[in-house]
């Protein structure tokens, strides 16, 4: 399939030669869910810890004796019936990370992109032609194409593109080696270089 490619600085477009199995697969619902859902849980921090009636410090000697007291029996004071004891069920770190198969994990990037193509909501230009890192570069870029949330996307990371378009709600900028399926779900244009295009269809 082919697909358009513009010119941001002369206003002209051309097209570019991409592969069908990465550009026009069918959308499989199933598979994107669980990768974007592997993906965000891998993100989780786990930390979160709380102290058993092991961890709590005192309770080492019996409160009182067996009988004879008319209290109720009790082994330790920091049980979890007791002020300053542990927590029945505590909390403890732990992994959310979920085993996603690198086929898998391409594929659904691969479905992405196509579900885009087919959507009309991605755009491949030749070049950014980011000389300096100003916001003003980046809403001119914008306005000529249209489009106000999108994620730009290169070959390798540009230093004056990202911080051109920082302060900008709706933007975001990667590389083809930092992509991810949440950012390109999460916004609502993907644009692209040709270099990137070419370099993300080797690597699907």
């Amino acid at each position: 399939m082919k697909l358009k490619v513009l010119n941001v600085s002369t206003n002209k477009s051309s097209s570019t030669e991409v592969s069908d199995s990465i550009f026009a697969r069918d959308y499989n619902e199933s598979l994107v869910h669980q990768v974007t859902t592997a993906y965000m849980a891998g993100g989780r921090q786990g930390s979160k810890a709380q102290k058993n009636r092991s961890a709590v410090s005192g309770g080492g000697k019996k409160p009182w004796n067996q009988k004879g007291t008319g209290r109720a029996r009790a082994g330790t004071s920091r049980g979890p019936i007791w002020r300053s004891g542990g927590v029945t069920f505590a909390a403890q770190p732990r992994s959310y990370a979920q085993k996603v198969n690198k086929k898998m994990y391409k594929g659904a990037i691969s479905i992405i992109f196509s579900e885009l193509v087919r959507s009309e909501r991605l755009k491949v230009v030749k070049d950014f032609e980011v000389k300096d890192a100003k916001t003003k570069n980046i809403t001119t870029l914008l306005k000529a194409l249209n489009l106000k949330d999108a994620l730009l996307m290169t070959d390798e990371l540009d230093e004056n593109l990202y911080l051109s378009s920082r302060n900008l709600y709706h933007v975001g900028v990667c590389d083809t080696q930092s992509i991810d399926p949440v950012s390109l779900i999460g916004y609502e244009n993907v644009v692209m270089t040709e270099a990137a295009l070419k370099k993300m269809e080797g690597m699907l």
